[in-house]
């Protein structure tokens, strides 16, 4: 525990770490973005006989609200799937609310929607697709023989298994309609520019929302040994798992009419905290291109570095880093891999504490972590005491994953509502 007279630097600490991780997730606007991209097309967009827009994800709103100025004056329909924090009205466009981080019913109208309007492009048109993080869930089209509660088993098996994203949309993309390149082979008589914000490790566009728009990067033969790897096979319904034998070999085939443009990352967001960091932090350590792994692992190898850097001699350090860690559920509580993270991360330094004041921030982009209406959480090195002192066991309530009651006790929970965007978690520990 830090005394009492560090109290004011922690406080600062808190500050200067939200305000860093708000800088990163304004770094990768979705509107500032799109506007770019097509600024650099229109020669494209002139050619056009029509443009059909379609825009899925959590940034689906603010991307297509973008996009409009440039492509109005030949457009033939417009549709938007989106959470219901990030809905908007907008006009001339069919939004639509789907479900995340699992698929309802908007989901399927959102799909179906989306569909039809790739499956009405033409010879001579353009079909605009705008991709954000979320689309996985926010449009489902289940393949022939399957339901909404298939998807929703499924996509609920492969979160809290623990499987990375590149994994979980690997699996997914074999039982849709449209992902997997699908969305792509509806409208091969036209030219498809598909702008994507991307929420996954290397920005690879077939894992992206499932990839509806590129060509497979993992074929249904892998998927089926990530099934076996999470010992998943017992856990599935009966009828997606009477598909497996199927699904061998059906690969989507042509994309020389597609243009996949990845217009934001986590990797820009990092670069972003990294250069504001260096305003106030004379040493700034980027942990890495992507965290991920198993959350217990990354909390102690955060706290490793930490104690690390700690022991060194210079001024204020800051320790940056983007990525997803993965938590294999096994409770009843809620919380989500952020806010896990942090508090695992403030238990560790119970063991073994950083002889420094510091503050550890954690969230997602988004603003939403898990089934909560938190972006993540931060921790100090009294976290633990303030939950303790309310007559919590963080220890406790982190074995029934229920992070999020813990942090909520202590005041450590990372509020910053819809954000518009989505480009992965950010990681910022901030030590004085």
């Amino acid at each position: 525990m830090i005394a009492d007279h560090a109290a004011p630097v922690v406080s600062v600490l808190r500050q200067q770490a939200i305000a860093l991780f708000r800088e990163g997730v304004a770094a990768s606007d979705p509107e500032r973005a799109v506007t770019a991209a097509l600024a650099g097309r229109l020669d494209a967009i002139a050619a056009a006989r029509r443009v059909i827009l379609i825009a899925f994800g959590k940034a689906a709103c603010l991307m297509t609200r973008a996009a409009l100025p440039f492509v109005r004056d030949k457009l033939h329909c417009a549709h938007a799937v989106t959470n219901q924090e990030n809905l908007e009205d907008i006009e001339g466009v069919h939004v639509i609310a789907g479900g995340h981080p699992l698929p309802n019913e908007g989901s399927i109208a959102g799909a179906y929607a989306i569909e039809r309007a790739a499956r009405a492009a033409e010879p001579g048109d353009l079909l605009l697709v705008l991709v954000s993080g979320g689309g996985s869930a926010l449009i489902c089209a289940p393949a022939p023989g399957l339901s909404l509660a298939d998807k929703i088993a499924l996509n609920d098996a492969l979160i809290r298994c623990g499987a990375e994203i590149n994994e979980i949309n690997a699996v997914r993309r074999q039982f849709s309609r449209l992902k997997g390149g699908r969305l792509a082979q509806l409208a091969t008589g036209a030219r498809i520019l598909s702008l994507i914000l991307s929420d996954v490790p290397g920005d690879d566009a077939a894992t992206i929302a499932s990839g509806p728009t590129a060509k497979p990067s993992a074929t249904a033969t892998e998927m089926l040994a990530i099934l076996d790897r999470y010992g998943l096979r017992d856990s599935l319904p009966t009828t997606i798992l009477s598909q497996v034998d199927h699904l061998v070999g059906d690969e989507a085939k042509e994309f020389d009419h597609v243009e996949n443009v990845i217009i934001g990352s986590n990797g820009i967001s990092l670069q972003r905290v990294v250069k504001s960091a260096r305003a106030s932090y004379p040493i700034v350590v980027k942990a890495g291109d992507w965290l991920s792994g198993d959350v217990s692992e990354v909390a102690e190898t955060m706290h490793r570095r930490a104690i690390d850097a700690s022991n060194q001699r210079g001024g204020p350090i800051a320790i940056v880093a983007g990525g997803e860690p993965t938590v294999r559920v096994t409770g009843t509580g809620i919380g989500g891999r952020n806010q896990e993270l942090v508090l695992r991360f403030a238990l560790r330094n119970e063991q073994t504490a950083i002889k420094r004041p510091w503050v550890f921030l954690s969230g997602g982009t988004d603003g939403r972590d898990g089934p909560t209406d938190a972006a993540g959480g931060l921790v100090d090195p009294n976290s633990t005491s303030r939950m303790r002192n309310v007559g919590c066991n963080p220890g406790a309530l982190l074995e029934n994953n229920d992070s999020y009651r813990a942090l909520d006790s202590s005041g450590d929970l990372l509020i910053t509502g819809a954000t518009g965007t989505n480009v992965a978690d950010l990681q910022i520990l901030l030590m004085r």
